[in-house]
């Protein structure tokens, strides 16, 4: 069943007739709760929104995997742009990107040449860049680049750790020296018994201990979870172990448990959302689902959740 599943939707993020219809339709159809927006201008209302209630933002330009440098390269340029934008209209927000989105599955020099301008970029408006994490394939290469940065005094970015790889302890261990800002997932991608844990208790144990592992670790820790075990698990530990507020923040995904994410805010933690934009949000969100297809029934039931 999980296979059909999986199948339907890989297909229905590459029909094109589907395509068009749905991003001409679709949006009017539930994506808005999900997706800010095609458009700058859409996206910056939604931060606007976000950042008078008190949240911070992760600007997501929804797009990855680009087969040209052509591509690689205007995807970097939108980014420089999204940061002019955020400095102009003095948004509490920065930039979350994907490295294949910037030429990784091309040539890393690539990759490493676009994200390092537009860490450069942020660093001039005073703000920051924070690299995804995508498929296993790409972990080790996306570490280097990160600690090519670090290593060349670009201290403004920052990485992403899964917690269902057997790999995350020991790569945490090895960023240590670097006092890395990182955030932590448990990992949202379709990978082989080889190289992820494939049970939810597992991948639930070794997130919290990541986690700890982080707070201690005298970096800076992004919890991004709609979890409420491992969040009330970390709530815990900050509070036994006096972690100061401004070495960590929650972060949880545009419309998804937005009640959840105004409980946090009002007790005091801080709260960083993710919002994802851009006209290649139905390819994008097809794609994640089938990745992983519990997903699909996790963002229904986050429908009909606070």
């Amino acid at each position: 069943m999980a296979d059909l599943l999986r199948s339907s939707l890989l297909a229905a993020a590459s029909n094109q007739r589907l395509n068009r219809f749905v991003s001409t339709h679709g949006r009017r159809f539930g994506a808005d709760r999900f997706v800010a927006g095609e458009t700058v201008d859409e996206f910056m209302e939604a931060v606007a929104l976000l950042n008078r209630r008190g949240f911070r933002v992760a600007a997501g330009l929804l797009g990855e995997d680009v087969r040209t440098a052509e591509d690689a390269r205007a995807a970097a340029t939108q980014y420089l742009a999204i940061l002019d934008r955020f400095a102009r209209d003095r948004a509490n927000a920065n930039v979350a990107l994907k490295l294949t989105h910037l030429g990784l599955a091309i040539d890393p020099a690539l990759a490493f040449e676009n994200v390092s301008a537009v860490a450069d970029r942020a660093a001039t408006v005073g703000n920051f860049v924070r690299m995804d994490m995508e498929q296993s394939a790409h972990t080790q290469a996306t570490l280097d680049i990160y600690r090519r940065l670090r290593g060349g005094g670009v201290n403004n970015v920052g990485v992403v750790l899964q917690a269902y790889l057997y790999r995350s302890e020991t790569d945490l261990s090895s960023l240590a020296a670097l006092a890395p800002n990182v955030r932590l997932v448990k990992g949202a991608y379709l990978e082989p018994p080889s190289v992820a844990y494939a049970s939810k208790r597992e991948v639930d144990d070794r997130f919290g201990n990541l986690i700890e592992m982080s707070l201690e670790g005298g970096g800076f820790t992004a919890i991004a979870t709609h979890d409420d075990a491992i969040i009330e698990r970390s709530i815990r530990f900050i509070r036994d172990r006096g972690i100061a507020a401004g070495s960590y923040e929650f972060q949880m995904l545009f419309g998804v448990r937005p009640k959840l994410q105004d409980m946090l805010l009002s007790q005091g933690f801080p709260v960083r959302i993710a919002v994802p934009f851009g006209s290649q949000w139905f390819p994008y969100f097809m794609r994640r689902l089938a990745e992983r297809p519990a997903n699909v029934f996790f963002f229904l039931k986050s429908m009909w959740r606070g």
